[in-house]
């Protein structure tokens, strides 16, 4: 056919002019290889709302939002199919943390593979790890716990073995470096959100969980004497303070596949009302937010936006949001870490934004907000 004589760059401009068939041709042409890729890795097929169209439509809006410019910046080492592929792989990325069992269960490795697409996209991956740890301000303990980490596949427990350190602080390095070097720069060349695995303390992980079994033992009644029975029985109050204590407690969960009838799901939006991604596309998938509205409430979400600026630019938007909360108290909210994915920003530049927020009974919060 024609169309498969085309250059990267007539195929790009097909692309911004609304082509249908190249658009056909070339953009989901491209995303079903992707996805038959990815499918046999992570059995795309067998979930709810991880079919092709819906991940290919997703990225669509993704980039015609950008003009398809993420595309046009692609490695002159790198073709537009291998290119284009390897975006389509965060959509499907992002889509899976709504599957926690699935996406829990995906190792190290799998994520390194993922970049298996073509030996070339691998290499490209290499070079950009190898590229920060020569040309990035870092010292010789941090250079080397990126290169065991990415490249080599150590865990942060068998590096902290190797390093004479323990796995908390190989975690909050990494952390750090993560933050302040890593993404960044795969942002920059990437000109997406990067789905980094984060490094596990297991020692911290087993303290949390003998923490809350502690918790849940201090409010469960313990038996006792005759007399500590009684005045258990006696309290008609306790159901009531038990669920008072364990709603204090409650944070939004990390994965929302279902709301209850009175539950609104809080999310990161752009004033144009592109829900094109991430928790956003959720939200106009599951709950009833409306393409083409960035602010305010639609069906069972709320949308907050988080692309237009600053933090300051968002904190309006925020106290507006909880102004609405309060006068709507037979409502319970629950914000997602907005402004936390593609809009760049971390949880300590959103959570004070938040502040007036933590006496509203009725707004759920993020851990650590």
């Amino acid at each position: 056919m024609y169309y498969q004589r085309l250059s990267d760059e007539e195929i790009l401009s097909g692309f911004r002019e609304g082509d249908a068939d190249i658009i056909r041709e070339y953009f989901y042409g491209y995303c079903q290889v992707g996805y038959n890729i990815f499918d046999q890795r992570y059995q795309l097929r067998e979930k709810e709302n991880l079919d092709f169209m819906s991940l290919a439509h997703q990225y669509a809006l993704y980039l015609m939002e950008h003009d398809w410019k993420p595309l046009e910046d692609h490695s002159p080492n790198v073709s537009l199919k291998t290119w284009l592929i390897n975006g389509f792989r965060y959509v499907v990325l992002d889509a899976l943390k709504w599957y926690r069992k699935e996406y829990g269960s995906i190792t190290f490795e799998d994520y390194l593979m993922s970049f298996d697409v073509t030996s070339d996209l691998r290499l490209q991956f290499n070079k950009m790890v190898e590229d920060v740890c020569d040309h990035a301000p870092l010292d010789r303990q941090e250079r080397l716990i990126i290169d065991m980490l990415l490249l080599q596949g150590f865990k942060s427990k068998e590096i902290a073995a190797q390093m004479g350190m323990t796995p908390s602080a190989i975690s909050q390095k990494y952390k750090k470096l993560k933050e302040q070097i890593i993404v960044p720069y795969f942002r920059k060349n990437f000109d997406m959100d990067l789905d980094m695995p984060e490094v596990m303390d297991e020692m911290a992980i087993l303290h949390r969980e003998a923490t809350m079994g502690e918790a849940k033992m201090s409010i469960a009644p313990m038996p006792g004497s005759m007399a500590d029975m009684a005045a258990l029985m006696a309290c008609e109050d306790m159901d009531f303070i038990r669920e008072e204590i364990m709603e204090q407690k409650r944070t939004t969960p990390e994965f929302i596949t279902e709301l209850q009838p009175n539950e609104i799901f809080v999310f990161g939006s752009n004033l144009k009302g592109m829900h094109g991604g991430g928790a956003a596309y959720i939200a106009y998938r599951k709950f009833g937010a409306i393409m083409g509205q960035g602010v305010g409430l639609q069906g069972q979400s709320y949308a907050i936006p988080t692309m237009q600026g600053g933090v300051e630019t968002i904190r309006p938007y925020v106290d507006e949001f909880i102004a609405f909360a309060k006068e709507n108290k037979n409502l319970t909210f629950l914000v997602t870490r907005i402004g936390c994915g593609i809009a760049g920003f971390t949880d300590d530049d959103i959570s004070p934004l938040f502040e007036k927020a933590h006496d509203v009974e009725n707004i759920v919060l993020p851990p650590g907000w």
